[in-house]
């Protein structure tokens, strides 16, 4: 058994934090902030150097945490290893199939994963199940990633999950040619935490793609489809029908599939899984749906077109068009785990469901984390998601004048994201997080000016001076009172400027 893979000479474990996520995630696979969490940011537009502490108070808890993150930074990324199930079901069977211990709802897609997971915990929460979540990556802390009744894990909780689990994992590390990785480990962590606790449902997310993540040693009783788009081409394929092919691989036998708007080709694949399984499908716009929304203060006010009949007067706290499709398929994700529409029920509750979507968050996400001037956060990393944020930015906020920070990871696409927030940002400063693999800020910086032209682009290399700037660019004119700021380009950037402006 290799602990690296061949060629790969041997790192210190604190290099590893920006690589052992590289391919976990199709929200952002540069990193999920694992350091983002062990260390205190200055606070901007707060108390002059107030400190904002992201670890557990009990210094016993906290030095335990650090010692596991550190032992979960030594094992590779998915992208060092061969795509297989191989090492996680080992795992699972040599642990007794945890994952098995409950019903699951999987979801994959290119954007919006994070969100739908969220809605749909929500709701199968309001109807008193008891829910276990798995998103990843995480924005400031890596126990979001697993939560139990909408709360992160206890940090407590966490480090007793891996010590549970690590006598089983020693022994598979010692049967396979390489360690099981980083983001295997967490997704047993999940699954063993789930069935512990134990839950009513488990909401799980994939990391990348659908046949060969790790998170598919689970067979979904619903199996949910968010948009598909181009991202991470160089290792799910060049069209939106190659990317599904990969990501159709959750689709299991009998389960029930629902559909997110999606490219011809994509629905193509997606239409033939199903049929090939005898799964069945919903699809959105046509037997689901958004029927109208309307911007409201604090998000919008939809009507949604379910499995099971209309649901009007759903006030739902966040923003954008993209938003209201996401709640259209978690409300059908959750009508269909029920079994509303095939006979066995008629209609969710629509009080619950009222309630339920109210309650909903989604951090770093269109996140307003600060006034005089407004500050809004939004992970978007892809120009997919750059488009949906722009256009929503400019129906929820209508900033007479707007400020963008962007902080991108070297390797996306950053002349789309860049070209999709040109339109709606008067003046942009890049930037770069703290992580390794971040985009220097000059070179940012060359590709902005193309885009922007010089006069309208500013460089300042520490978020923290990019975010004073922008806050200063924003104000700096009287007539500009409507001024704001977005920050955005890549999950690790949004999590350090959350911690930067005081949001735990």
């Amino acid at each position: 058994m290799s602990e690296y893979p061949p060629g790969e000479p041997e790192r210190d474990p604190l290099e590893l934090f920006d690589d052992i996520v590289d391919a976990e995630t199709e929200r952002d696979p540069d990193l999920a902030l694992i350091e983002a969490g062990s260390r205190t940011l200055r606070t901007q537009g707060g108390a002059a150097g107030s400190e904002v502490p992201a670890r557990p108070a009990d210094p016993e808890v906290d030095r335990a945490l650090r010692e596991v993150e550190t032992e979960l930074a030594t094992r590779w990324g998915e992208t060092k290893l061969d795509p297989s199930v191989t090492r996680i079901a080992a795992l699972m069977d040599i642990m007794g199939d945890p994952q098995r211990a409950y019903p699951s709802i999987h979801i994959t897609g290119t954007n919006g994963k994070t969100s739908t997971a969220r809605m749909i915990e929500a709701l199968l929460g309001g109807f008193d199940l008891r829910t276990g979540r798995y998103t990843s990556p995480h924005v400031q802390s890596i126990t979001e990633r697993i939560s139990l009744d909408g709360a992160p894990i206890a940090p407590e909780r966490f480090v007793e999950t891996y010590q549970d689990i690590k006598p089983y994992v020693e022994m598979v590390d010692g049967q396979q040619d390489f360690r099981l990785s980083f983001f295997e480990m967490l997704t047993g962590m999940a699954y063993a935490a789930f069935a512990d606790a134990p839950v009513d449902v488990a909401v799980v997310e994939v990391g990348m793609g659908g046949t060969w993540d790790a998170t598919n040693v689970i067979d979904g009783d619903v199996a949910v489809v968010t948009p598909i788009d181009l991202d991470h081409t160089d290792r799910l394929g060049n069209t939106p029908g190659e990317i599904a092919t990969e990501k159709a691989g959750i689709v299991k036998q009998g389960a029930t599939v629902i559909l997110a708007q999606q490219p011809v080709d994509a629905a193509q694949v997606l239409l033939k899984k199903a049929v090939e399984v005898d799964a069945t499908v919903a699809r959105e716009g046509l037997e689901f749906g958004v029927v109208s929304r309307q911007v409201a203060v604090g998000g919008q006010l939809l009507t949604l077109r379910g499995l099971g009949g209309e649901y009007d007067e759903l006030f739902l706290p966040l923003h954008g068009a993209y938003q209201a499709h996401n709640a259209a398929v978690a409300l059908a994700a959750v009508e269909a785990f029920f079994g509303v529409g095939a006979g066995h029920a008629q209609r969710l509750d629509g009080e619950t469901v009222r309630k339920a979507f109210a309650s909903v968050t989604s951090p770093g996400r269109l996140e307003v984390v600060r006034r005089s001037p407004t500050v809004v956060l939004d992970a978007a990393h892809n120009p997919a998601g750059a488009r949906a944020t722009a256009e929503a930015m400019s129906e929820a906020f209508g900033f007479s004048r707007l400020i963008g920070v962007v902080g991108a990871s070297d390797g996306k696409n950053v002349r789309g994201i860049l070209e999709a927030f040109e339109p709606i940002f008067n003046e942009v400063v890049v930037t770069q997080n703290s992580s390794h693999r971040a985009m220097d800020a000059d070179e940012l910086a060359a590709v902005a000016v193309e885009v922007f032209g010089e006069d309208r682009v500013q460089v300042e290399p520490r978020l923290d001076d990019a975010i004073e700037a922008a806050i200063t660019l924003a104000e700096e004119e009287a007539e500009f009172s409507g001024a704001g700021v977005l920050v955005t380009g890549s999950v690790i950037t949004v999590g350090e400027a959350r911690l930067l402006l005081g949001r735990r």
